[in-house]
């Protein structure tokens, strides 16, 4: 099924499940015109063009293994699972479309990396929070896992969602470590992500797990609207707090107070180019934004997104990468997946 396609087929079933009966058929074509006019106005020439230019340059620096060529993090798996998932938005998928090998190599490399206990991690590519890592691995392995099942892929998702269930602390979120005792907002979002595209691909996640999620996330959240980076307290900052609000999104909390006073703060941080230069965690910030803003929808969503659009774009090199401190692939993989939002492809992304 196409990117359109789906975007129809799930138009179709909104449609109905709102029990359309005068004009229903116009109603129906009305919705899934509305939706397939945004996604080609909001990709227009100039961004497709710098997406193809982005994924060209992740190809260019991809070894046979699947890791990359960066120094540092090259090896790192969260690196090649984002990398794996700037692909995939593209409508690429395991041995299918321009980048399908691409793709194939980003999956085995992160097989490769997962321990005999679950955890996935590349010792010569770990950072000082593999947690992080092994959050987005699972996220990226759910995607390929919702897309196109492998029993290889399902026994290490399984494996590796298992190890984020077990390492859930007390607070009710995630840390650096699997045997951390405290909790963040930045890594638990990390972990409550990829139990929801886990869940979503059919793997079995308790409700205690996700209920306790949510009592940390909550708890997380200043008075400002504003998320803290751990509930000891502190000031609320965009990236943090955009990743907060997802982390409720995700969590399956769509509506009430905590969200619209999310919403609102993150309002104050629409992208403008000038100011990305000097803001700390950019292309962080961006991810996670861009994804608050496409589940709020409507006018939050319509004015963001071309926000993100033009200053991603202007920010671009002449080789086709975003440049950022961790590494190029990094801001790369971030700036692709931020700017081929609209085509609803990523399973984790479809609202």
């Amino acid at each position: 099924m196409t990117v359109i396609d789906r975007r129809k087929f799930l138009a179709l079933g909104a449609a109905l499940g709102c029990g359309v009966a005068v004009g229903g058929n116009q109603a129906i074509a009305q919705i899934v015109d509305d939706q397939d006019l945004a996604a080609a106005e909001l990709i227009n020439r100039e961004t497709q063009d710098a997406i193809d230019r982005g994924l060209a340059y992740l190809a260019s620096r991809q070894r046979d293994d699947g890791s990359f060529e960066s120094s540092g993090y090259g090896r790192n798996v969260a690196v090649c699972s984002l990398a794996g998932m700037a692909f995939m938005a593209g409508g690429n998928m395991p041995g299918r479309g321009q980048y399908g090998q691409q793709v194939n190599r980003c999956v085995r490399y992160i097989l490769d990396r997962a321990q005999d206990n679950g955890f996935i991690v590349d010792v010569e590519g770990s950072s000082h929070g593999p947690m992080y890592g092994h959050g987005f691995a699972t996220l990226f392995l759910a995607e390929v896992y919702g897309m196109t099942p492998d029993s290889q892929v399902r026994e290490t998702l399984e494996a590796a969602v298992n190890v984020i269930i077990a390492s859930q602390n007390e607070d009710g979120g995630w840390r650096y470590k699997v045997d951390s005792t405290d909790a963040d907002i930045s890594v638990t979002i990390c972990q409550i992500m990829a139990l929801r595209a886990a869940r979503n691909a059919g793997i079995v996640v308790p409700s205690e797990t996700v209920d306790r999620c949510i009592d940390y996330v909550k708890r997380s959240q200043n008075a400002d609207g504003g998320f803290m980076y751990m509930v000891h307290g502190g000031p609320s900052a965009f990236p943090r707090s955009a990743a907060g609000v997802v982390a409720l999104y995700s969590a399956g909390i769509y509506e009430g107070d905590e969200i619209e006073r999310g919403i609102e703060y993150l309002q104050q941080f629409t992208p403008r180019r000038h100011d990305a230069p000097r803001e700390s965690h950019f292309f962080y910030g961006q991810y996670y934004g861009v994804q608050a803003m496409w589940h709020a929808g409507g006018d939050n969503w319509r004015k963001w997104y071309p926000a993100a659009r033009d200053t991603l774009i202007a920010m671009q090199l002449d080789n086709g990468c975003w440049s950022d401190s961790i590494c190029f692939e990094y801001g790369t993989a971030m700036a692709c997946i931020v700017l081929q939002m609209p085509n609803n492809y990523l399973p984790i992304f479809q609202r």
